[in-house]
């Protein structure tokens, strides 16, 4: 019983008895892959096609992805199956990523079975790659058929809830998970997302109902308007819960209540440490500012919230709202160009990156992006400028003197470019030296010519006007 045996009737053709050799090995070790490939060769080679399938079908226990096995299982299942033969041809391409074929194999599997379970096993596949191409409307159509079955993965509940969510159809989500709850599928994750999204929805005794975090029910009461009690709850349990972010946040919600917004903003201070860069630490903070009579950072935060949940238009308004009130801030400033660049809007930029360099003259940023707009649409002499202030904050930039050296010469100043020609040739390492020092002699031997006939007219109109 050895491996080297089984080999030896392979090779022999025997292919019996290394198909028994083989088995015996199998028992001793049923995880060996290269052992179960082989047995699922033998039994092909023996006209064992159920058995050949079993084997190839244990290999993708261990190994999911193995795209020989399913071409092999494919071969198998061709003429005999037509089910099987679909769904391990989706698998294969699901695997290669080509998803759109897998949909496509996965539908017509459908369409060769009546069996229940095989059924819900696809449909329920086919679901996950409608959400995972981002067909959210199909996803949510397929887990919808399931629910007339009952037998089905107690996740799709959960899924179309999600998928629900992420179309902003709460009621919807919150039916979808009602249904899990009446039939006793009564998971963690499905009662609590279910509370949140009775939160979201402005049914806190609902969501008080079926919830058990903590925190979750210090939430139901405030927004139930028992504020003395939830702060008692926090409070009972500021250790437990300190370094956790929705306990800052609760805190911060209490102290808005009560109108006590210095302590309401240390609180949100706090839930930043643990939850860095939320939309929600900008919403509070935008929402105590605005309580405080502070409409300056209330915009500036609704501008933070708005980028960060994508609505890039609506936060351009905010900080325009911000920069109306005050033009100094360089943050703001910054902040507000980059927006305008990536919204086309570069003319309005560009006035903002004025404004940057009138404040901050050595911004080299904000000086290159106004040189190269004015480059960009032929001012010449504009762009010039820039490139001198920039210059003085960069004397070290060498491509940036060739650069002035060009646009002088646009501006048919040659002595200026053929100072900032001989500027950047003082570095003989820059990649084009040869080219433009021989460029430069010409630039000189031009002007020499040039100043050599224009001392020749003066001679003339001197001799004229002694006449």
């Amino acid at each position: 019983m050895t491996i080297q045996a089984a080999e030896q009737y392979e090779e022999n053709e025997q292919y019996d008895k290394a198909y028994e050799e083989y088995k015996k090995i199998y028992d001793k070790n049923p995880k060996d892959m290269n052992i179960l490939e082989r047995l699922g060769h033998l039994s092909m080679m023996l006209g064992n096609k159920q058995e050949a399938a079993d084997y190839y079908s244990k290999i993708l226990e261990f190994d999911a992805t193995n795209s020989m096995v399913y071409e092999q299982l494919m071969d198998i299942y061709q003429d005999i199956d037509r089910f099987k033969y679909y769904i391990h041809r989706g698998n294969l391409h699901s695997i290669e990523h080509k998803f759109e074929h897998a949909i496509n194999d996965y539908k017509k599997a459908l369409s060769h079975t009546q069996e229940e379970k095989d059924i819900i096993t696809t449909r329920f596949v086919l679901a996950a790659l409608y959400a995972q191409t981002g067909s959210t409307t199909k996803a949510i159509d397929e887990y919808l058929r399931l629910l007339d079955y009952e037998e089905i993965p107690k996740e799709t509940y959960l899924n179309i809830a999600k998928l629900y969510i992420a179309e902003n159809a709460t009621p919807s989500a919150i039916n979808a998970l009602e249904r899990a709850m009446s039939k006793n599928i009564d998971s963690e994750e499905i009662r609590e997302t279910l509370s949140e999204l009775y939160l979201k929805d402005n049914q806190p005794k609902k969501a008080m109902d079926i919830t058990k975090n903590e925190l979750t029910k210090v939430k139901c009461l405030l927004d139930c308007g028992e504020d003395d009690k939830a702060f008692e709850i926090l409070s009972e349990n500021k250790d437990k819960y300190q370094t956790n972010a929705k306990f800052h946040s609760l805190l911060a919600q209490y102290y808005f209540i009560k109108n006590n917004f210095d302590e309401a903003l240390k609180e949100v201070e706090e839930f930043d440490k643990y939850e860095k860069n939320s939309p929600l630490t900008y919403q509070m903070r935008a929402l105590i500012y605005e309580n405080k009579r502070d409409d300056y950072n209330a915009y500036l935060n609704w501008g933070k919230y708005n980028i960060l949940r994508g609505n890039k238009d609506i936060a351009i308004n905010e900080y325009l709202n911000a920069y109306r009130m005050r033009d100094d801030d360089l943050n703001l400033l910054s902040s507000l160009a980059v927006l305008l660049e990536e919204s086309g809007d570069k003319n309005h930029a560009m006035e903002i990156y004025e404004r940057i360099a009138k404040l901050e003259p050595n911004n080299t940023k904000a000086l290159e992006k106004i040189a190269n707009f004015r480059h960009d649409i032929g001012d010449y002499r504009t762009e010039c400028d820039y490139l001198e202030l920039w210059y003085e904050s960069d004397k070290r930039n060498y491509p940036l003197i060739k650069r002035l050296a060009q646009t002088y010469e646009k501006l048919k100043n040659k002595p200026s470019a053929i100072e900032f020609y001989k500027r950047y040739l003082q570095s003989t390492s820059v990649p084009d030296y040869d080219t433009v020092k021989s460029h430069l002699a010409k630039l000189e031997n031009t002007e020499m010519e040039m100043q050599e006939e224009e001392g020749w007219l003066d001679k003339i109109m001197r001799f004229f006007n002694k006449e």
